[in-house]
């Protein structure tokens, strides 16, 4: 039996007066990686960004429905956002590093945590970016900036700076779109590892990299979840006409 991480009723989200998704209803599966693919503009960005409330930083942004995390209602007037994107950690398209050094950016989390003890935080620090695949590349230079670094490491220093405050899912956003090749080939390895450890969900553009990667795959179009299933299910045998004519490449 599979075990929810996020389960998702009857969700809508308007910016403003347009009406961007449209009663979503989602069970995530726990430790697996869920892929979220679909047109530009179908919402995919969007809804992720509702698991971790990132979509409150846009005043116009109006939510009805629920998401569950842990048994309770992430947009309940008494959940802390802050205390859920510790919980509910994201990499975002483009690396973005902090202007710090490489363990600045990494022990961010764990100060606003307030977790003080040095030797903790070294601790915290060496884990996180040996879980990124990073450490054997940055451990003789942690005091370096992270913009020294080059897009694929600066991205599994993101990802490090995700792990360090031990959240329960990750969100990924599109996170190989702006890597070479050799770059995207790790991140993707990577991503595979870390979904034996923590809920992985992932929005991408690229049909293969889902087919590669995900245990489940969530199609959207046009703000509304038009399937979600096993990839393996999904991708040979789509319940759905458009499911199917979107694999095939017929509009996108």
């Amino acid at each position: 039996m599979v075990n929810e991480a996020i389960e998702v009723n009857g969700l809508n989200l308007w910016f403003g007066k347009k009406q961007i998704l449209k009663d979503i209803n989602l069970s995530i599966p726990e430790k697996k990686l869920t892929a979220v693919i679909g047109p530009s503009g179908c919402g995919k960005t969007t809804l992720l960004r509702c698991f971790n409330r990132m979509n409150d930083l846009n005043s116009d942004a109006r939510i009805k429905g629920s998401i569950i995390i842990d048994g309770k209602d992430i947009y309940s007037n008494k959940t802390d956002p802050c205390s859920i994107r510790m919980k509910v950690g994201m990499v975002f398209q483009k690396p973005n590093p902090f202007p710090k050094s490489i363990y600045g950016n990494v022990a961010f989390g764990l100060h606003i945590k307030g977790i003080r003890d040095k030797n903790t935080i070294m601790e915290i620090v060496e884990k996180s970016l040996k879980n990124a695949w990073l450490w054997d590349e940055v451990k003789d230079r942690l005091n370096s900036s992270a913009f020294e670094l080059s897009g694929g490491q600066q991205q599994r220093l993101c990802i490090a700076r995700a792990l360090a405050t031990n959240p329960e899912v990750i969100l990924f956003d599109e996170p190989t779109s702006a890597l070479d090749p050799q770059a995207t080939s790790k991140i993707e390895e990577l991503v595979l590892e870390l979904k034996n450890s923590v809920t992985v969900v992932q929005v991408t553009h690229n049909i293969g990299q889902a087919a590669r990667v995900s245990d489940y795959t969530a199609f959207l179009y046009l703000g509304e979840l038009i399937e979600f299933g096993l990839t393996e299910k999904m991708f040979t045998i789509p319940k759905d006409k458009r499911t199917e004519e979107y694999l095939e490449g017929k509009f996108g």
